[in-house]
């Protein structure tokens, strides 16, 4: 692994053609399904079947990372060079052998690579949906800036997923291509809510108030996303076993300042040397505390939300998922990590942006009709 560049561009025109046969499925099923449709039902369509796949391509991205295939293939964009873990076959086995539980193995390469494949097609809807937006802006009145940035953004969130293979999973980047990641919901998300508003009118505006707790909430679902994140790339998860204690005490022996120090490499404290389980614990803790705050928080605006007729099913949502998020994360802890809850626990904070993206980005009305809603769920 050592003698492998870390950047190889030499299979990056097929990677390209890999992401635009990923995209072609969707692309195509858009297409004949909406061929009559006027074109702004077509981009409709095709931002919210981009924003279900880069969800999707976020749970696994959280799948990559948990089964410890991040560096999978230590080159990037390609495998040791080749575009699939076919061509780099020789590699993986000496990297294999000579580690046989080793960040490189076979099924590790696959997956990486098949989170490079997806994260492409994903890629390649963005950029379909900018191009057609700024072509039809004369016909459909959705700014095509939205799609713009969120093209942008996920060049951006592509070389942070370079930086995360070649700074060997540095844990403030990893943090930041999750972050960045759920970023591209909650952009896509409001880009399909915009489009929503040419089809049917706002249906209930919410008050002043409750603008303020959704946006309070949403504030905080981010720093929660962030410290979760910390969490899982420093393996912090384990530090605290047991609940609502964590190591039989209510407060148990912490070092912040090391738990909290940004820039540094995977598994050095502050200072370069290992972290202390000290530190590990304060980012576990912390994490742990701040879900707290968060619980009621989101209790409490689903419980104000749900009183207004027209809100009632993001108020289910908004509290069925928190739920969720809590249950697997008491699991995450109690039952040593499991792959399922810990999956399901990034993919339950993904939905949550999705959701209160929805709430935030409704502008001053509500939910639309019932006939839009279908498609705009």
């Amino acid at each position: 692994m050592s003698s492998t560049a870390l950047y190889d561009l030499s299979p990056a025109l097929r990677l390209m053609i890999m992401g635009l046969v990923v995209a072609l499925g969707p692309l195509a099923w858009v297409w004949v399904r909406n061929k009559n449709a006027p074109v702004s039902q077509r981009l409709r369509v095709l931002t919210l079947v981009t924003l279900f796949l880069t969800f999707d391509l976020v749970i696994f991205g959280a799948f990559t990372r948990l089964t410890d295939s991040g560096l999978g293939c230590p080159d990037w964009p390609g495998c040791y060079g080749s575009a699939s873990p076919v061509g780099a076959q020789v590699h993986i086995e000496a990297a294999q052998t000579a580690m046989p539980t080793g960040p490189v193995t076979h099924s590790k390469a696959w997956i990486e690579m098949i989170h490079r494949y997806l994260a492409t097609g994903v890629g390649v809807l963005i950029l379909t949906l900018t191009v057609t937006s700024w072509m039809e802006r004369r016909r459909v009145p959705v700014s095509p800036w939205w799609p713009a940035a969120t093209l942008v953004w996920v060049c951006l969130q592509g070389a942070f997923g370079a930086l995360t293979v070649t700074m060997k999973l540095f844990p403030a980047i990893v943090t930041m291509h999750l972050l960045g990641g759920l970023v591209l919901l909650a952009l896509l998300r409001a880009q399909s809510l915009r489009h929503a508003e040419l089809q049917a009118p706002p249906a209930q505006a919410l008050s002043g108030g409750i603008r303020f707790a959704a946006l309070a909430a949403f504030a905080l679902l981010w720093l929660q996303i962030a410290l979760g994140g910390w969490v899982s790339t420093n393996y912090a998860v384990l530090a605290c076993t047991d609940f609502p204690a964590c190591q039989n005490s209510l407060w148990p022996a912490m070092d912040f300042r090391q738990g909290f120090t940004l820039w540094r490499e995977l598994g050095a404290g502050h200072d370069g040397a290992n972290i202390s389980f000290q530190a590990l614990t304060a980012i576990h803790y912390v994490h742990r505390l701040t879900a707290y705050l968060v619980f009621a928080v989101f209790m409490a605006l689903a419980f104000c939300l749900y009183r207004l007729s027209a809100w009632r099913t993001p108020a289910r949502w908004l509290a069925g998922l928190t739920l969720l998020q809590a249950v697997t994360g008491i699991s995450n802890a109690v039952l040593g990590w499991p792959l399922l809850a810990a999956v399901s626990h990034t993919g339950g904070a993904a939905a949550l942006v999705i959701v209160l993206s929805g709430v935030v980005f409704s502008g001053r009305g509500g939910p639309r009709a019932p006939h839009a809603s279908k498609l705009n769920a």
